[in-house]
This record gives structure tokens, sequence and C-alpha cells, in this order.
């Protein structure tokens, strides 16, 4: 298949790239502006296989709309977009434009261009807080009720992808909404652990990151934003996944809507892990120890969100390899300590 992944040179959708280079002789062709994907992540990604790539930025829409005219693609699967929830909180047009307005573009030259499938970079954000979190997390039907732009921006182009596939029936999509995913590459050298890509997000929010780069000495400290939520310890609890599992899906997906109609999917481990937890656990793989203070909760944050992983695990036969927020961890260490 000829493939378009925007967003493929930044941290989840490099991964993906990685898994479909190892796995399959697709065509792919990347997008992206490189404000946050890295340009030495691309040529890490050469030396594992062939791609095209077109450095553009995705609100550039005649020259999005000439990229398609010269190429015919069979696929889309689109990571590019902003993901800072304070931000968003803080500079809401900014993630209704990247986010929404962009993907709104994207879709519209999927249709014109007779492009037939979809991957879409959802968030469990859409979610919002659960007001009662059931027992085994949250369900592909839970209510959504995003309590950020973000959240928002990306629940608004969920319902453009359902509507623009009822409105033409050959058009189908697949939608990951994503709980925390973190860590790097799971890739061994002489036994030992040693990513090839990683996270490399500029002036990064993501607990894991920060907490990595605390115990491979790049920070002095972190802070833990709030003890004062109703869970175990008073820190925000979440469900984390490896990278490398999340790609994985999205691989599988390729082939699901091959024989499937559209749908929704949670992408998490319906594992619960609270901030503190996840501290602990990368000073105790890492043998380090930072400081880590405490100051009051980011608007914008709830306290629990966990996943329900039943239906990916049930219909698209996704099964889980890295589940264990030791490894998990240690990758996300590893990889710190290469730079």
């Amino acid at each position: 298949m000829n493939i378009l992944i925007t967003g493929g040179a930044g941290y989840i959708g490099s991964h993906v790239v990685k898994e479909l280079l190892e796995v399959s002789k697709h065509n792919i062709t990347i997008v992206d502006n490189l404000s946050t994907g890295s340009a030495e992540t691309l040529e890490t990604l050469r030396s594992m296989g062939e791609f095209q790539f077109r450095g553009l930025d995705l609100k550039e829409f005649d020259k999005v709309a000439q990229l398609f005219s010269e190429n015919s693609f069979d696929i889309i699967m689109h990571f590019a977009a902003s993901i800072v929830v304070p931000e968003s909180v803080e500079n809401p047009l900014k993630y209704y434009m990247d986010n929404t307005v962009n993907t709104i573009n994207l879709i519209k030259c999927a249709i014109d261009n007779d492009v037939k499938r979809f991957i879409f970079s959802s968030s469990a954000a859409v979610y919002g807080e659960p007001k009662s979190l059931p027992a085994n997390g949250v369900d592909e039907n839970y209510v959504t009720d995003p309590i950020n732009p973000y959240g928002m921006s990306k629940l608004m182009s969920e319902r453009i992808l359902q509507d623009t596939a009822k409105a033409y029936p050959q058009f189908k999509y697949i939608i990951f909404r994503y709980f925390n995913v973190a860590g790097a590459d799971i890739h061994y050298e002489n036994e030992r652990l040693r990513p090839r890509i990683g996270q490399k997000f500029p002036d990064a929010t993501h607990l894991i990151k920060i907490a990595s780069e605390c115990a491979a000495g790049k920070r002095d400290k972190m802070e833990i934003f709030g003890n004062d939520f109703n869970t175990v310890d008073g820190t925000g609890v979440r469900d984390y996944i490896h990278v490398d599992d999340l790609a994985d899906a999205h691989v599988k997906a390729i082939d699901y809507l091959q024989q499937h109609d559209s749908d929704i999917f949670n992408i998490g481990y319906s594992k619960g892990y609270s901030v503190k937890e996840v501290i602990d656990t990368m000073k105790k793989v890492t043998s380090t120890d930072f400081k880590v203070e405490y100051t009051t909760h980011r608007e914008g944050d709830p306290a629990t969100l966990i996943s329900d992983n039943t239906k990916i695990k049930t219909k698209m036969k996704w099964t889980p390899k890295y589940d264990s927020l030791g490894l998990i961890c240690q990758s996300a260490y590893e990889w710190e300590k290469r730079f």
C-alpha cells in the first residue's frame, strides 16, 4: 500500500514508521514540519528502510493539495497535532487550528482524491474526567466530555471523521483513543536494551519522559502537579502504554480496515498507576534518586483515567508485548542516557 503518515518524524509517528519498515513492504510518505519532530529521527529511520519525506506544515493547504495530486495514497495515518494540555487551555485557538482545522482539510483531501482509509490519532482526553470510574476503566461507549481544548479538538475531529464516513460509504476510519504513551524503541544490542528512537519532544510535559531525564541527570528535580486528588496517594492516576505496543496496533489496523467497518478503539493496558508510583518505579529500575517537589495541580487534569481495552483485544486480536511499567521506565531511561 501507499501510506501517508503525518507527523512521522515525531514520537509516536516515528515508532509506527519503524514498525512498518520492519514488518512490511508498504510505500511510506512522511509529512512533518519538524516543529517537534526530529531530523535525526528521520536519519535513524532511513537506516531501517526506505521512505519519502516531505517537509511541510499541514496548514499549508495548497502544498497539501499538491502532495495529494502528485501521489496516489491508499491510507492516511494522521499523527501530526499539538498535544500539551495546559497550553491548550492558555491558547485554545492554536489547538483548534492545528488539531481540528488541519484534520478537516486532510479528510477533505482524502475524499477529493479517493483515499478510502484513515487512521486517526485521538486521545483519552475526549472522556474528560469520568464522574464514576467503572471497575475495568472507561470503554469506548463511555460519555465523551472533554475538560480542556486539547480533548475537545480531538473529539471534534472524531465527529468529522464519523460524519464524513456516513456521507461517503467508501471511506472508512479507525480512531485510536490513546491513554498515556511512554517508553522508547525496544531494541537490544549485545543483550543490552539500546533504543534507536525515542521521545525527543522539546520541553516535554509527559511524566515518564521527565522522570527519565531526572534519572539520567539532565534535570535537577521534577514536580508532581497535585497531591490532593481523590486517589490512593493523592496524585493523579493514569494508564500507561509502551509506544511499541501502540505502534503494533496501528499496523494491525491497516489489515483490519480491509475486512471490517469503521470503528473506535481505546488503547491502553487497563491498569492505573499514580504519579508517585511511576516516579518510585523509575528510581527503582534505574537505581537513581532525584529531587521531587509537590505543587498545585494543573487546570484540565482529571484525577483518574484508565482504559477498558477489551474491545481492541477482542476485535483486533491485539496483544500487548511490553505490559510492564518497569520496562516502560527502563526503555525511556536508556534512551535518555544515549544523549
